[in-house]
C-alpha cells in the first residue's frame, strides 16, 4: 500500500470520527507547587470543538486521493 493511500484512508477515518464525536477534551496541568513532602497542582479541562465543515472537507479530501490516479 503506498504512502498516499494510507494518508487518504487516515483523512477519511479522522474526518468520520470528527463527524460522529464533534469534540474532544483533554486535561492540562496549569499550576504545580511543591514544598517538602507536599505536592499540590491545579488541572484543567479543556475542550476543543471540531466544526462540521473540517469533518466533511477532510472525508472529500481523502475520498479524492483515493479516486485521483497517481502522476508519474
Amino acid at each position: 500500500m503506498s504512502p498516499l493511500k494510507i494518508v487518504a484512508i487516515v483523512l477519511i477515518v479522522a474526518g468520520i470520527a470528527g463527524l460522529v464525536y464533534g469534540k474532544f477534551s483533554y486535561t492540562k496541568a496549569t499550576h504545580e507547587l511543591n514544598v517538602g513532602p507536599l505536592d499540590l497542582s491545579v488541572k484543567e479541562k479543556r475542550t476543543v470543538n471540531i466544526p462540521l465543515w473540517a469533518g466533511i472537507v477532510a472525508i472529500a479530501a481523502g475520498g479524492l486521493l483515493l479516486i485521483v490516479p497517481k502522476r508519474t
